[in-house]
């Protein structure tokens, strides 16, 4: 019998059982593909989270890859724009837009040289339950047929299985402060230019731009869910006319770049979050919290809420506390950290930055110790009340409603 299942073994999944191995915990890691295996991702990968992987002695490594630090933000808001970099975090002052395959490869072999037994090629079918409570696993080999069916049980059962998950689906977890599609996105990769960490938004189009593996830059639109249809029949002649429209000076530095893969896109991008435990088990990462990809906060989220999940897990397995009040102080301090950052993206996610935003950033735009703070906002190291300041807000006019959008 194991401490831990943890169902999922990307980003969310295998920091879980990664944390909890380290901690001595019998940790048992599956997932249906075989690493190194690529996945739909933004890349972007905020300080605070860069932070984590230095601490756990990881970011050496994921450097060593190839993998660029980006030290430089250039963000451009219905023609507003301004340069800096989000202060540091225990040193550390860069962001990386690490490939996924790469990423997630990193993270399963750490959770293996932590002593987990990780599992590739396994499709887990359904939950075992015992009086209420689930207490372990069915799955299948997908290499051995028939013959590859097993049932493994275990204290807690973690669900990091993606924004479909199996594991929310069975224990039937609750949606919560949901709310629709707002857009959709396509991306590509390129070579032959350089970029920084940009981001331009403007004409209800958001670019996001990722310097990547193999000296590739990712370049991500967005448009209004509306318009995914017209979008998805003309990919290229889309991407190309919102480039040109919403960064000229972007699309002229990419006139002569190589696309190096296609154009990899979704018009499914829900904003929810899933009731994040119950006797016996937990959701992590877009299992129990999904949100539009216009703040580049999926890897990060799912990276910092494994840390929380693996902490409290511990103390549960340990019996410092009963499991399931572990399992339930998980749930409210995820949503206790994430909530303000999500209706914060909420709001992004409109593609129209709300004039007293743009106020502001043009009020501070010769400060560059306060633009920094505001990159620090936007990285989840600063609250809003941190960085707009009373003696700031005197310097603008009509800041009430960008003030209030972290109460939602």
């Amino acid at each position: 019998m194991y401490d831990v299942i943890v169902v999922g073994a990307r980003c969310a999944g295998a920091t879980t059982a990664m944390l909890l191995a380290r901690a001595g915990h019998k940790v048992l890691l599956l997932d249906r593909a075989r690493f190194p295996s690529d996945t739909m991702s933004t890349h972007y990968v905020h300080q605070p989270t860069v932070a984590r992987l230095a601490k756990w002695g990881l970011l050496d490594e994921l450097l060593a890859t190839g993998c660029p630090p980006l030290n430089v933000a250039r963000w451009t808001l219905s023609g507003v724009s301004f340069t800096g970099c989000a202060p540091p975090v225990d040193g550390i002052r860069s962001a990386v837009g690490p490939r996924r395959f790469v990423l997630d490869s990193l993270l399963v072999n750490a959770a293996v040289a932590a002593g987990a037994e990780v599992r590739q090629g396994c499709n887990v079918t359904e939950l075992v339950w015992e009086d209420g409570k689930v207490v372990g696993v069915r799955a299948r080999d997908s290499q051995n047929g028939t013959n590859g069916a097993f049932t493994e049980r275990a204290r807690v059962v973690i669900g990091a299985d993606g924004i479909d998950s199996m594991v929310a689906r069975e224990v039937k977890a609750s949606l919560y402060e949901d709310f629709p599609t707002f857009n959709c996105l396509y991306y590509s990769y390129w070579s032959g230019f350089t970029a920084d960490y940009e981001v331009y938004v403007g004409g209800r189009r958001a670019i996001g731009v990722v310097p990547t593996h193999d000296e590739q830059v990712m370049v991500g639109i967005q448009w209004p869910r509306d318009e995914f249809e017209t979008v998805r029949r003309d990919t290229e002649a889309e991407y190309m006319k919102a480039l040109t429209s919403t960064a000229p000076e972007l699309a002229e530095r990419m006139r002569g770049a190589s696309r190096e893969a296609r154009f990899v896109g979704t018009g499914r991008l829900p904003n929810f979050f899933r009731t994040a435990s119950g006797p016996g088990w937990a959701l992590v990462g877009d299992a129990g919290y999904h949100k539009d990809p216009v703040g580049a906060y999926g890897i990060s989220d799912a990276i910092h809420h494994a840390d929380i999940l693996a902490r409290h897990v511990d103390s549960g397995l340990r019996g410092d506390v009963p499991l399931d009040d572990a399992l339930a102080a998980y749930g409210e301090e995820r949503d206790a950290k994430a909530m303000p950052a999500y209706y914060f993206n909420l709001e992004a996610a409109k593609l129209e930055p709300p004039p007293e935003l743009l106020a502001i950033l043009q009020a501070i735009g010769d400060d560059q110790e306060q633009i920094d703070r505001f990159f620090g906002l936007i990285a989840g190291i600063y609250t809003w009340d941190q960085v707009f300041t009373e003696e700031l807000v005197a310097r603008t006019t009509a800041v009430a409603p960008v003030l209030s959008m972290d109460a939602g």
